[in-house]
Parts: C-alpha cells; structure tokens; sequence
C-alpha cells in the first residue's frame, strides 16, 4: 500500500449490515477461525444488538471492510473478539485505532477492564497486542465448556 493510502479509511461504528462484509474479510485471514453458529449472521447480529455501539470496522474509501472488532461486556468486563486487519492495510494504526474505538465505547458503559483470547500459534496478533501494552496474564487458566455441539470451529487456510 501507498504512503498516501494509508489514511484512506474510516473507523466506525459495526452496523448489522456489516455482516457480509465482515464474513468477507473474515475468510481472507489465514488461521481464522470460524464458529458455525456464532459467527454466522443471525449470532453476530445477535451479539451486535446486545452490545450496541461497541464493535467497529474500518472501511477503505471504496466501502470495502479492511478491519473489524467484535466487542461486547457483561456489565462488568469487556471482551475483545475476531481482531483483524486486511493484510495489506496492516502496520498504519487501523487495528490500534479500532481497539481504542472499542475501548472509549466500553468506557462509556463503565466497564473498567477489558480482555481477549489471542491463540498462542497466532504470533501476528501476539506480537500487536504485546506492541500496545497489553499484558499477556501467566496467572491464570483458560476454561471452556461446550453448550452446543454444533457450534463447530473450522480455520481458515
């Protein structure tokens, strides 16, 4: 990408009609994994009205999705998730311009602290969160329980 091309983007607030868009950029990212049901439209447009106003996307001048957050909270932590940049607009700020979206939005709901899931494989988005100051936690276990079988991961190749 251009130096001129990199400011050509808008960061915004996620709208349900996103959706395709965001599915799009989803299926570019190399790793990313999918949920059947949660990630599906009906799931993100249910997790978007939960939590309006919280998750973003950045959008080039030709209105295509170049990055998005899902983020939500439960009145007393947020939560960060799908992360991403289109490769080629990665390393101009997008993605920390979308976290502090986030962030400012979870603020507004006084939520105090905010956290996400980064697979340990994943060393792109290790190496960003590790850039702008997150603190990767040695304290504690990850736990997950399955409510719903169908609800399968595929990753992207």
């Amino acid at each position: 990408m251009s130096e001129n091309n990199k400011k050509n983007y808008t960061i915004r607030a996620m709208e349900e009609s996103d959706y395709p868009g965001l599915k799009a950029l989803w299926m570019t990212i190399h790793g990313f994994g999918i949920r059947s049901i949660d990630d599906s439209e009906e799931g993100v447009v249910r997790f978007l009205r939960r939590n309006p106003g919280q998750s973003v996307v950045a959008v080039n001048e030709g209105g295509e999705i170049i990055g998005g957050i899902l983020c939500g909270n439960d009145g007393r932590r947020g939560c960060l998730y799908h992360v991403c940049v289109r490769e080629d607009y990665r390393r101009h700020g997008i993605g920390k311009s979308m976290v502090v979206h986030c962030m400012n939005a979870l603020k507004e709901e006084k939520i105090n602290k905010v956290s996400l899931i980064a697979f340990s494989v994943n060393d792109i988005g290790n190496a960003f969160w590790n850039t702008i100051g997150w603190t990767r936690r040695e304290d504690l276990n990850y736990y997950d329980f399955v409510l719903n079988e169908e609800n399968i991961t595929t990753f992207n190749k």
